[in-house]
């Protein structure tokens, strides 16, 4: 079975650890932008399984897998909203960070430090999973969204985000984020490891798996805020995966890696 981990990348990510919680640290862009992918997340979700978003736990009954759940800023509100979560993250460091944190919010969270692959090995299933800013930093995007769809169960929901390659995105991610603002440490990004929409439509279609919608996420520096964009996929943006009903899970978990 492919091997998804990225040494480099996790090392960037542990050496953070501490600063998950901190809206003014290096996880601070994602601080900002937090509100406006949860509000999409539940919607997405909400509308998916016709829940009632007005409900007290409308995710309750869901099972959900946070991968690359960081120090948890989306896994704590999914289980607030009633779902089973299990959050996963290669960077063994976040771990502690996390369930820290969701015990002293009073939140029962399953987190693992532990890849998406062996989770698969592991048998476990889900009915949402979120792959949020975490395909540009893995060894073989396609081999981790393979062995993510195979996780879902049949008519099962995926969320995935991540950054659009051109020269936007190097401007306003790296260049904008890194070394004028910043907001993260010079590295946290490669240029070379973002994905294109039309990248990651293949891969989805590799796994078998169909798009029921797609959005960007756009910063505005005069209002300083974030929106939802249902054109503008430039720098970063956001598909809705479903796998079909009638999809056969394949009982050697072999991943497709072409």
């Amino acid at each position: 079975m492919m091997n998804t981990l990225n040494p480099d990348e996790v090392k960037k990510f542990q050496a953070m650890a501490s600063e998950w919680w901190d809206p003014q640290g290096k996880f601070k862009p994602l601080h900002q932008l937090n509100p406006t992918r949860l509000a999409h997340i539940t919607q997405q979700i909400t509308s998916h399984y016709r829940r009632d978003s007005q409900s007290t736990l409308p995710f309750k009954g869901l099972r959900l897998l946070d991968i690359g759940c960081g120090g948890g800023l989306l896994s704590e509100p999914m289980a607030a909203l009633g779902a089973d979560v299990l959050g996963a993250d290669a960077a063994q460091n976040n771990i502690p960070v996390a369930r820290l944190h969701a015990q002293q919010s009073g939140l029962n969270i399953d987190y693992r430090n532990t890849l998406a692959e062996n989770l698969l090995e592991e048998g476990e299933l889900f009915d949402v999973i979120l792959n949020m800013e975490v395909i540009e930093h893995v060894a073989n995007p396609s081999a981790f969204l393979d062995a993510c769809g195979r996780m879902l169960k049949p008519g099962g929901l995926m969320i995935c985000s991540t950054i659009n390659r051109n020269i936007k995105s190097y401007v306003v991610a790296i260049f904008g984020a890194e070394r004028v603002m910043r907001w993260l440490p010079i590295g946290t990004h490669q240029w070379s490891k973002f994905i294109k929409p039309v990248e990651l439509q293949k891969m989805i279609n590799q796994a078998q798996l169909n798009i029921q919608d797609q959005r960007g996420f756009v910063f505005n520096p005069l209002k300083w805020s974030w929106s939802i964009s249902a054109k503008d996929l430039s720098v970063n943006y956001v598909m809705s995966i479903v796998k079909p009903m009638d999809s056969i899970d394949k009982k050697d978990y072999s991943l497709n890696v072409e």
